[in-house]
């Protein structure tokens, strides 16, 4: 690596140690890529493509330091959680939709079953019977 990148990590460096420390001078202090760029005067993509092992390392101290977890971990977990919840929803509402078919298929069944009832049928004043299909 040449000296311009050596000098950008270790102002990485220097902006982790001071965003773990709860000592942010430049950016808001949160614990983000976002936060550790500014804080470090860096553009963010520096750190999401040249020095993807330094917002790495940032991440893994979070966790490990501070016992918390990273903030685009937490909105990916809140997002999974979520998507779980539809996924719960539609199948309770896929096996309703099914076991819905599988009565109108019965009462189609019964309702097409003969056109005329035998003896020992029940009597369902309210049937009207279709007409056989044209052909």
């Amino acid at each position: 690596m040449n000296q311009q990148y050596q000098g950008e990590r270790a102002r990485i460096r220097e902006a982790m140690d001071r965003l773990l420390a709860g000592q942010a001078t430049v950016s808001n202090g949160s614990l983000t890529v976002v936060a550790l760029a500014a804080e470090a005067s860096v553009h963010r993509m520096a750190l999401l493509k040249r020095h993807v092992d330094l917002k790495n390392e940032f991440y893994e101290r979070v966790r490990t330091e501070t016992k918390q977890m990273p903030e685009n971990e937490k909105r990916l977990r809140e997002t999974v959680a979520k998507l779980r919840k539809t996924i719960s929803n539609q199948k309770a509402e896929i096996e309703e939709l099914r076991q819905q078919v599988t009565r109108l298929t019965l009462a189609s069944a019964v309702l097409t079953q003969t056109k005329d009832p035998t003896p020992d049928s029940p009597c369902l004043d309210n049937v009207v019977p279709l007409p056989p299909p044209a052909t």
